[in-house]
């Protein structure tokens, strides 16, 4: 498939994972609209509501839906009442959609021919793979939607394969469109990385128990008395609303390790929290339905010259050099985690190594390259 590039046959994004919102899928879907605009497609993106002043200058159009972006069924009938609405335009363009919610709304139409679009474009992330393929109507919807699909993409090789392991139908029709990092990252040099001060251990993600915190401070638990004086664990990221981030500070209050929980902060806060950091952890596990497709915060911190410390599930390895950019060790495997964090925090040329390792192999993917795999 070759799109068509004029004003004519417009590209229309559609999600409910945008900016102001936070997070490795959001990040995706605003820098794959942004690189097909810079190729000089005419993108229109559909997104969640967000307040007036937080909106940005686009290089493309820009409808914000009046919907809060969630997925249960009155988003969805709302994001499907807007299809039906903009169906004319809809009909003979390319649809785009970038993550889950648009294409459960999508699903309710898909039996109706008039509402589907001449090109339907999607992107799977992991856990959408695992929570439609559970669900034996969504499974069936599912299957519908990747056969009325003209191209889909993953960001990463295990990903692919979940896809293809539990949708056979969509082989033949999947790309891949690596992750990179934002169009706007910058490495902020604060000049705060003093002697004789405590070793920062970072994590930045939102609270939920796959990203693992828990597991990271019961490993900086485990490690002897010397080594944690040494250490200063710091947590950036959203709070959750199953009460996860008041479990993380249950079990911060039985240790005594020195702990820092920041919340969100702003991608201008965040790039001096990293320049700060001197190790990165992220020991994501499965849980549940939800896995690690790739996780963008690794190649973050690899850009910031951070040797990273994580499990080897999902696609982190595909966004980490074992052994070259940090140090994956198998999930439940406690002994090993701790004694990956006593490695880095006792060996400085180990860290700087891996740091500068680190740098290279974060910028080895642009967002452009991607956009070019899916639409070219």
């Amino acid at each position: 498939m070759n799109i068509d590039r004029s004003a004519s046959h417009p590209l229309f994004l559609i999600t409910h994972e945008f900016y102001p919102r936070r997070g490795g899928i959001a990040t995706f879907t605003e820098e794959m609209a942004k690189a097909s605009a810079r190729m000089g497609y005419d993108v229109e993106v559909w997104a969640q509501s967000a307040p007036t002043e937080k909106e940005k200058h686009w290089p493309f159009r820009m409808r914000r839906l009046p919907l809060k972006g969630t997925h249960d069924l009155s988003c969805l009938l709302r994001l499907a009442r807007e299809l039906i609405r903009e169906r004319r335009r809809l009909r003979y363009a390319t649809v785009y959609l970038p993550e889950p919610g648009p294409m459960l709304a999508m699903m309710i139409l898909q039996g109706l021919k008039a509402f589907r679009p001449k090109h339907l474009i999607l992107t799977f992330h992991g856990s959408e793979i695992q929570r439609f393929h559970r669900n034996p109507l969504y499974r069936f919807l599912t299957r519908r939607l990747i056969h009325h699909a003209t191209r889909i993409s993953t960001l990463t090789h295990y990903t692919q394969r979940l896809l293809l392991e539990r949708f056979p139908e969509a082989r033949g029709k999947v790309f891949l469109t690596p992750g990179a990092l934002r169009s706007d990252f910058a490495i902020v040099h604060s000049g705060s990385k003093l002697a004789n001060r405590r070793i920062i251990i970072l994590t930045v993600g939102r609270l939920h128990p796959r990203k693992g915190h828990l597991k990271t401070i019961q490993a900086l638990r485990s490690l002897t008395a010397p080594f944690r004086r040494q250490i200063e664990y710091w947590i950036v990221g959203s709070q959750s609303k199953n009460g996860y981030d008041q479990r993380i500070r249950a079990f911060i209050a039985k240790t005594d390790l020195s702990v820092r929980l920041f919340g969100d902060v702003s991608d201008e806060e965040l790039d001096m929290i990293y320049d700060r950091a001197d190790i990165f952890a992220m020991t994501s596990i499965d849980h549940g339905d939800s896995v690690e497709g790739f996780g963008l915060v690794y190649l973050e911190a690899s850009a910031h010259g951070i040797p990273i410390v994580g499990h080897a599930v999902g696609g982190v390895g595909e966004a980490v050099m074992d052994g070259v950019t940090g140090i994956l060790v198998p999930p439940d495997r406690p002994a090993q985690l701790a004694a990956a964090f006593e490695r880095l925090i006792a060996d400085p040329s180990l860290r700087t190594s891996m740091g500068e390792a680190g740098r290279a192999w974060a910028r080895r993917h642009q967002w452009v390259k991607s956009a070019e795999a899916l639409f070219r």
